[in-house]
């Protein structure tokens, strides 16, 4: 499995305990996609500060474009190094009320169809963001299977 790893992306994972490739490149949604799948399926990934500094002002703006490109993904999600709990208990430098990040998490989660996956560390997101590519990619391939046996069967 290749997983391209955007040339902006801050803090990239390493995957080094993973049976994949990491290669760099320029990504228009996500931090991490599958090498030929750029335009079906990625990975936002977000530390808990950053992903509140996407609920407020011109970063809550570029957030909503950035879910609403992802929305013409067959397969998105966002996931964040830190836990719901961590967030409710106003862990975050932010001053923005917990109940608030809360309610504008969900609200984004319902307007693009978007799943946040909280993953209580950095070393949890790693691994949900490298399972969740995975489970992908198998399922497209499982797909196409389907397809070229159907064909296969027509002819």
């Amino acid at each position: 499995m290749k997983i391209i790893c955007d040339t902006r992306e801050q803090a990239p994972f390493g995957f080094v305990s993973y049976d994949c490739e990491m290669v760099a490149g320029t990504l228009t949604t996500g931090d991490y996609s599958l090498a030929g799948l750029l335009d079906r399926c990625a990975v936002e990934r977000k530390s808990l500060d950053d992903l509140l500094g996407c609920l407020t002002g011109e970063g809550r703006e570029r957030f909503e474009r950035e879910l609403a490109r992802a929305s013409g993904l067959e397969c998105f999600a966002v996931v964040v190094e830190a836990s719901m709990q961590d967030m409710a208990e106003g862990r975050y430098r932010s001053r923005m009320k917990p109940h608030a990040a809360l309610q504008s998490v969900l609200a984004f989660q319902v307007r693009h169809s978007c799943p946040f996956i909280w993953c209580g560390n950095r070393a949890g997101a790693e691994y949900a963001t490298y399972h969740f590519l995975r489970h992908y990619l198998r399922n497209a391939q499982e797909r196409l299977r389907i397809v070229l046996r159907a064909h296969g069967d027509a002819t």
